[in-house]
């Protein structure tokens, strides 16, 4: 695929007068998208924490517990390609605002939950404004930045999401402690209500695409597909893969998928794309996105309930705990974003996906109830700046290569992969971790008392603990052999000089 410039950018030329006014807009709109993408980083890295207070205010069980994650993550995952089309149809900038009011409102609603089951509702909905926000963010940056400098402003796009799990953990278990678990959603609020504004002010209106059609089989297929399948994993660790729900379920994941490659072949614009991914950069690129999620997503709250459950230390502390992966993240990903003009994104790509890699192996090899903690914060550390740097260079590798027309769908296709990665992560995490334990042990992890109340228990969460990060410590191995596969061909590397 050959990578085609916009003729704006093409035409302009640094130390022009046009090129330092584009410049200027640029910042303006990584200012505009990164509050989005902090609005969604901190509403979810707050809720990681928090988990195990709402769990115990609503006296939720293991089910129920992992779907308030699990709701969120699947809408929002399902919907990605779907509002990337339409924003190409009806315009960004509309799509994009509109993702942000309907957050925010559904955020005030979550923290009015009378029960569970409305809260994961509220869920399922603000995650429809977060796909708006997600699918549209990363493509409004490259269109406003020049060519010379997407890097950087990729890189303190990404820096953001850092600083948002860097203040998440922390306001969350500050919250969980003392205003209450509410606030971990209210106060997206008056945050919501900025970005609404500031955006509003700042971006330009584009011109909406030709109208052509959308999608609506091969969206629904997706949804099917995605939900069966976290079915499933939320079921395996309870009720083992024999288990007639973790079969059926397993069994609609494997049939829907080739009726999805049929439906698409024959949609005349697919939600999934595949004749996009006809270059092996590209295709393994996007493996390596999925690899390294599927590695990182849970890592967070599988710490969180490491400290909490298996150390019985309090939310806040547990926050603080955590802040090695948000801090290396943080570090990284603007480091990456100015080292990009220098090193080529695949060489970020790798180097990140080693650093993670290294990072969960040495976690493998060291957890324990009386692991100091030094080495926990290591190994999170190196995590962290693994994933910042792999996030900056592999989101810039890969919107480099695309042609304007298609931005909108493929990088919904981009974050629709990664965002696969998550929910399995998140699943697969939580059916690991917990699958030694009974019934009534794993609510007990879920609200972070399993150390006070059954301490003997506490032995068979950890060899539920070593067992994940050797699955994600394997995972991370994959997402660098695939970056590393990644490579540009010769021919690509001198289109894009």
């Amino acid at each position: 695929m050959v990578a085609i410039p916009h003729e704006t950018t093409a035409a302009l030329l640094p130390g022009t007068p046009e090129y330092a006014s584009k410049l200027r807009y640029a910042w303006r709109v990584c200012s505009v998208t990164s509050l989005g993408l902090i609005l969604i980083g901190i509403n979810a890295s707050t809720l990681n924490v928090a988990l195990p207070t709402v769990v115990r205010h609503f006296r939720a069980d293991a089910f129920a517990s992992s779907w308030i994650l699990l709701s969120y993550l699947l809408i929002n995952t399902a919907t990605l390609v779907f509002f990337g089309r339409v924003a190409d149809l009806l315009g960004r900038r509309e799509v994009y605002l509109v993702g942000f009011a309907i957050f925010t409102v559904c955020s005030l609603l979550a923290g009015m939950s009378p029960n569970v089951a409305f809260l994961i509702v509220m869920r399922a909905l603000q995650a429809l404004g977060a796909a708006m926000i997600l699918a549209n963010g990363t493509v409004i940056i490259t269109d406003a930045f020049p060519a010379d400098r997407l890097s950087q402003g990729m890189g303190v796009y990404i820096g953001t999401l850092s600083v948002a799990q860097l203040a998440g953990p922390t306001l969350g278990g500050l919250i969980a402690d003392t205003a209450g678990w509410q606030w971990v959603f209210w106060g997206n609020v008056p945050a919501g209500i900025i970005a609404l504004i500031w955006g509003w002010t700042t971006l330009r209106r584009v011109p909406a695409g030709p109208r052509t059609s959308v999608d609506a089989a091969g969206n629904l297929i997706v949804f099917a597909a995605l939900t069966a399948v976290l079915i499933a994993l939320s079921e395996a660790g309870s009720r083992g893969l024999s288990s007639p729900v973790v079969i059926t379920g397993g069994l609609i994941f494997v049939v829907l998928v080739p009726v999805l490659i049929m439906v698409e072949r024959r949609a005349s614009h697919p939600v999934l794309d595949l004749r996009l991914f006809g270059e092996r950069m590209l295709t393994f690129a996007n493996l390596a996105s999925f690899c390294t999620a599927l590695s990182r997503s849970a890592l967070v709250l599988l710490v969180a309930l490491y400290f909490q459950a298996a150390r019985g230390v309090d939310a806040f502390s547990a926050a603080l705990g955590v802040l090695p992966v948000p801090i290396g993240m943080a570090l990284a990903s603007p480091v990456a974003g100015a080292l990009g003009r220098r090193i080529s994104p695949y060489a970020l790509s790798i180097g990140g996906c080693l650093l993670n890699f290294a990072g969960l192996l040495s976690l493998m090899l060291s957890i324990g109830t009386t692991t100091p903690y030094w080495i926990i914060g290591v190994g999170l550390f190196l995590a962290g700046c693994g994933n910042g740097m792999f996030l900056t260079g592999n989101t810039t590798q890969v919107m480099s290569a695309l042609p304007p027309g298609s931005l909108g769908v493929v990088n919904g296709f981009r974050l629709m992969i990664m965002n696969i990665g998550i929910v399995l992560s998140v699943a697969t995490t939580l059916s690991v971790l917990t699958s030694a334990l009974s019934p009534g042990l794993r609510n007990l992890v879920y609200a972070g008392t399993l150390s006070r109340l059954s301490p003997v228990a506490v032995e068979h969460l950890m060899s539920g603990f070593h067992r994940t990060y050797l699955v994600l410590a394997a995972v991370a191995l994959a997402g660098v052999v695939t970056a590393a596969c990644a490579r540009p061909s010769s021919a690509a590397r001198a289109r894009s000089a």
